[in-house]
């Protein structure tokens, strides 16, 4: 083969390689930053695009589609000196790739440096109550500070999200038994409570039936009193009430002993000779 072929071969490998460089086709979702002479020139957009060969050179490869970062676990102390750890994801959207490139030297860290100081910060503001209970008002104030800082490196917050915010180990470990102690406490006092209403209850019931006791005893002294009056105008004055009463107590006791069980008991009048000295004048 001839010397002019070979020169033929290598300016067409040439022509090859210049036309490959020149031409640049950028996939969807992606825009390609060209470099001139080492400096910026300009964005390749999605699509075929021609640039200068060997003196235009494809510097960065950014991508358009939104971007998730996870923004690591940190233990945040509150107003009122509690320990919580907080981590959160962070949803964000290039815009201008040449000022994500080179306005900071990496947006990844950049931007997760940024949601953990600024989460510092917010929280450090708020009791661990409200932070506890405030993950939309923490969202809120996140988006807002951080927004107006990453938008000067060409980048779009979406949207911040707070994952997980919760007491550290010793923290929650605290807040258990200081909830276990309130609820000792709680049923202590239930506790008291209840034997207290009990006592007055009783005392109460005591007082209750220490009043119909005497009520009942008053009806029947007023009944004693009404049975007098009437066995009084029974017998005319012959014998005196009150006698006549008690006998027929006394009748009534030797009638219950004399049904008892107790075989041995052996029942007798109270005043025998008065007794046989009536039954002989009779």
């Amino acid at each position: 083969m001839s010397a002019g072929a070979y020169i033929a071969i290598a300016i067409f490998i040439l022509a090859l390689i210049t036309i490959a460089k020149a031409v640049k086709q950028v996939p969807q979702g992606y825009k390609w930053v060209v470099q001139r002479l080492g400096k910026y020139h300009t964005t390749l957009k999605p699509g075929l695009n021609f640039v200068i060969p060997f003196i235009d050179d494809i510097a960065y490869k950014v991508t358009t589609k939104d971007i998730v970062l996870d923004i690591p676990s940190q233990e945040v102390i509150t107003k009122d000196n509690a320990v919580i750890v907080a981590n959160a994801v962070a949803y964000i959207n290039i815009v201008s790739p040449e000022k994500a490139v080179y306005g900071v030297e990496n947006y990844r860290v950049a931007i997760q440096t940024l949601v953990q100081t600024t989460l510092r910060s917010i929280v450090g503001e708020m009791d661990l109550d409200d932070a506890l209970s405030s993950r939309d008002l923490i969202k809120s104030k996140l988006k807002n500070l951080i927004s107006d800082d990453i938008a000067d490196w060409g980048i779009t917050l979406k949207t911040v999200e707070i994952q997980d915010i919760n007491p550290s180990g010793t923290m929650q470990q605290a807040m258990e038994e200081q909830a276990a102690a309130e609820r000792a406490r709680r049923a202590t006092v239930t506790r008291a409570e209840g034997e207290k209403e009990a006592q007055i209850l009783e005392a109460d019931g005591r007082l209750e039936a220490s009043r119909r006791d005497a009520e009942a005893q008053v009806v029947l002294a007023q009944a004693s009193q009404k049975a007098i009056s009437m066995v009084s105008e029974a017998i005319s004055g012959e014998e005196m009430p009150v006698v006549y009463l008690l006998g027929e107590k006394y009748i009534g006791a030797l009638q219950e002993l004399s049904q008892s069980n107790n075989s041995k008991s052996i029942v007798l009048p109270a005043d025998i000779p008065a007794a046989i000295k009536g039954m002989i004048n009779k």
